[in-house]
């Protein structure tokens, strides 16, 4: 029992441990700007105010799923001391939204009110009743920045009029006494906010960041390997080419490489071993992926040529038709 107790102590550790990378120094940069100073110098919760101090701005941050952006946030958003606790209510300045899917202005809206401690609101009453509570309610709870993730699908609507219904609405938030920051996270298809509402989109900055590449990420993954597993307190022996292996089975995604890692490194102490081989990384992913050696991109030697997701495109094709359908029903 002690040993199964210390190895899953080890493994929920690991799984705590946040590496800076490109997305920290990426959302740092435009995060900060958007707050006021005080006298002192130091960073506070109120918004700064752009266009002749009319309205705030906020960030976009667009990277498909696996890449990190979701942990790279709410790092920040969770670290940031002075949106920590408002004084006048005790509670953060704050709050993290996942956007409801299929979703529409009334769900999203609704469910950011249920957020916000105020239940009860008719599912009968108006979009702008309803939006026009949630400007209200985070004004009374202090809030600054308002998170949405998955936000592609409140802004992508089934149509164009209700997208640019959604656009409009976010630009209210961004106006007036209780005017907060937004953040929109979600997948590459918020990047086509600007096709639909331009003056809503320059509002925004951008994040995009770049994918791992072979070639270029080999190194930092192989220190990132040796970082973990001295967390772990084991060593690591692998062939040369793990680094290029991990980079194709993680899609070329730093979110999703650094789970295989540590998946990995949760096989080998299972396993009470003390040191960290390409056989854990092999054996954690076929887990995951549900693959036979031959498919498996730890353990071919054909592991180029192995075509990943191959359903995929299909998969989301199908879930957004199921998404329209629910949607009409609504």
């Amino acid at each position: 029992m002690e040993f199964i107790a210390n190895t899953a102590a080890k493994v929920q550790n690991l799984r705590t441990l946040h590496v800076p990378n490109q997305r920290d120094q990426e959302f740092k940069k435009q995060f900060y700007r958007l707050f006021k100073v005080d006298d002192v110098g130091n960073l506070t919760a109120v918004p700064c105010r752009f266009t002749a101090g009319r309205e705030t701005r906020g960030i976009t941050f667009i990277e498909e799923p696996g890449g990190g952006k979701t942990t790279t946030i709410r790092t920040f958003l969770q670290e940031a001391g002075f949106l920590a606790t408002n004084p006048e209510t005790g509670e953060p300045c704050y709050i993290e939204i996942q956007v409801p899917s299929p979703a529409t202005l009334k769900s999203v809206g609704l469910t950011i009110l249920a957020a916000l401690d105020m239940e009860g609101v008719s599912v009968n009453a108006k979009e702008w009743e309803i939006w026009k509570v949630v400007k209200h309610r985070l004004g009374v709870k202090g809030i600054s920045v308002l998170w949405l993730d998955e936000a592609q699908d409140l802004i992508m609507a089934r149509s164009a009029n209700e997208t640019e219904s959604s656009l409009r609405m976010l630009k209210s938030l961004m106006l007036g006494d209780n005017a907060v920051i937004p953040i929109l996270s979600g997948t590459q298809r918020l990047a086509e906010m600007t096709t639909f509402d331009p003056q809503v989109s320059r509002r925004f900055t951008k994040i995009i960041p770049s994918d791992l590449q072979h070639g270029v990420d080999e190194d930092g993954l192989a220190q990132l390997i040796e970082y973990f597993c001295g967390e772990a307190g084991i060593s690591t022996r692998h062939s040369t080419d793990l680094p290029a292996r991990l980079i194709t089975a993680s899609r070329h995604r730093f979110g999703r490489a650094v789970e295989n890692i540590i998946n990995a490194i949760e096989c080998a102490l299972w396993e009470d071993s003390r040191v960290l081989t390409v056989e854990h990384f092999g054996e954690a992913w076929a887990m995951q992926e549900g693959c036979d050696p031959s498919a498996n991109v730890f353990f071919s030697d054909h592991w180029l040529s192995i075509q990943l997701d191959k359903g995929a495109g299909e998969y989301e094709e199908a879930r957004t038709r199921r998404q329209q359908k629910k949607l009409e029903r609504v």
